[in-house]
């Protein structure tokens, strides 16, 4: 699934590929409300956000359409 995270005071998005479901990515925001929320993208990469700097969140679809030809 895809996740797009607005930073406060920041022009750019923070979007990434995760296998996480929106529930575990909203959990992860709730338990860190006073700290930090740590996330995995699709590829193994660990992303740590100050959830006092999250403007918004944004759920792209569960199931993504890939672009491209399939050989």
């Amino acid at each position: 699934m895809e996740v797009r995270i607005g930073i406060k005071h920041s022009p750019r998005e923070l979007a990434f590929e995760t296998e996480a479901t929106a529930d575990e990515v909203r959990a992860a925001l709730t338990q860190a409300a006073e700290g930090f929320a740590s996330f995995a993208d699709s590829k193994g990469k660990q992303i740590i956000v100050a959830a006092d700097s999250v403007a918004f969140i944004e759920f792209g679809g569960e199931n993504s359409r890939k672009v491209g030809f399939i050989g």
